[in-house]
């Protein structure tokens, strides 16, 4: 029973996701992209994050789907000088596109 539960984990956690993210609010001069690279980075996270010119921020994740969901999550709050008020997401078909995380400018 217990090496049964722990496959089924293995399985959940292995399934890959990807979402597209934009950021609204005082998100960009506050280190937004910065903090958002760090963040995936250390949840295994690929993709990429970017200011828009209508002072968003927009961003792709892509990886284990509940780390994905994690960084979704961290976009609400993003980092402290940020002050977030709506965060738009939608799921996207996994590519595995990405080698890393980066910032473009």
């Amino acid at each position: 029973m217990i090496s049964g539960k722990s496959c089924d984990n293995t399985e959940t956690d292995m399934e890959k996701g990807r979402a597209r993210v934009i950021v609204e609010g005082r998100v960009q001069g506050v280190f937004f992209r910065n903090h958002t690279q760090e963040m995936a980075s250390k949840l295994g996270v690929t993709g990429w994050v970017k200011n828009r010119r209508d002072g968003s921020v927009e961003a792709v994740f892509e990886g284990d789907r509940d780390r994905v969901d994690q960084m979704i999550q961290w976009c609400h709050r993003g980092p402290s000088e940020a002050r977030v008020t709506k965060v738009h997401s939608a799921w996207e078909n996994y590519t595995g596109e990405f080698e890393d995380f980066s910032v473009d400018y």
